[in-house]
């Protein structure tokens, strides 16, 4: 697992030369990294107010482990109908053999997902910003919708790996077109944890579907090949960096084994005009379609 990012773009205004650049980028890689998208004081804004969120959770109320292995929330009702909402998932390493929390709570809470965008007022306002909008024009949305938003913490010497995997497998839509916004809130190095990402592996098309079925959740494999993880390549980032991944990139994390923390708060864009099947695990109620930046 060697190699570096080949070309890191630099947040500008100049939406027409941004355009350009992104687009060839994007194209070849299937991921992008632009250093200075956020200011760090809205960095810190979004961890006060994840600190404030988790400070006011109860996790007697129910305990809901998060984890990419996904055998393990087949019938997590919890997880599945929070499409709409704010909850709070857990880290599988931070379980006494009593279920009793190892750490306290606020150092065992692996992310918070899925509604932030929509239901929470400081994370509205940064996901609506006007960079963020212009950023999705630039890439190519021409009706762009946040669909799902998470809170990630992967936290100092517990911080659970993320397997090699594709958006699109989760959040599906025809034609495919997803784009995973990533915004590192803290300095994201191999020692804490950082994404890992598969140059070009966008092309490759997509290997598999977790879908609900009559029989529960299931994964509808196209592709059983396992991913050429040698290829992929470290996106090491600073605090304020975004990385663009295109919904087919094949990308992971691995544990953080380090002190220090590796907070990121993530978005996932979809097109209006984009069909969204109703066996995508994500769902939302009635009441509460995906908006746009309106």
């Amino acid at each position: 697992m060697t190699g570096k990012v080949r070309v890191i773009i630099y947040w500008s205004h100049d939406l027409t030369m941004l355009s350009q650049q992104l687009l060839k980028q994007y194209t070849a890689d299937g991921f992008l990294v632009i250093e200075n998208f956020a200011s760090h004081n809205d960095c810190d804004v979004l961890r006060m107010r994840a600190e404030e969120l988790v400070d006011a959770f109860d996790p007697a109320e129910v305990v809901s482990i998060f984890s990419t292995h996904e055998q393990n929330r087949l019938t997590d009702d919890y997880f599945l109908t929070s499409g709409d909402k704010i909850r709070f998932f857990l880290e599988a390493n931070a379980f006494n053999a009593d279920g009793s929390l190892k750490y306290p709570k606020k150092k065992s809470i692996n992310k918070i997902g899925h509604a932030l965008h929509d239901l929470d007022p400081f994370f509205d306002r940064f996901s609506r910003d006007a960079n963020v909008r212009e950023l999705a024009t630039a890439l190519g949305f021409d009706k762009p919708l946040l669909l799902q938003s998470m809170y990630i913490f992967k936290q100092p010497n517990i911080g659970g790996e993320v397997t090699c995997h594709q958006d699109s497998t989760f959040l599906y839509t025809e034609p495919l077109e997803l784009a995973g916004l990533w915004f590192a809130l803290e300095d994201a190095t191999v020692e804490n944890g950082c994404l890992w990402a598969i140059p070009g592996g966008h092309r490759s098309g997509l290997k598999s579907r977790w879908l609900r079925s009559d029989q529960g959740m299931k994964f509808e494999v196209y592709d059983p090949k396992p991913w050429p993880e040698n290829d992929l390549v470290p996106l090491e980032v600073s605090k304020g960096s975004l990385i663009v991944l295109h919904g087919l990139l094949p990308h992971r994390s691995f544990e953080n084994k380090s002190e220090r923390s590796r907070h990121a708060y993530t978005l996932h864009l979809i097109d209006a005009e984009a069909k969204y099947p109703a066996d995508n695990w994500l769902q939302r109620s009635a009441s509460m379609p995906p908006r746009g930046f309106d």
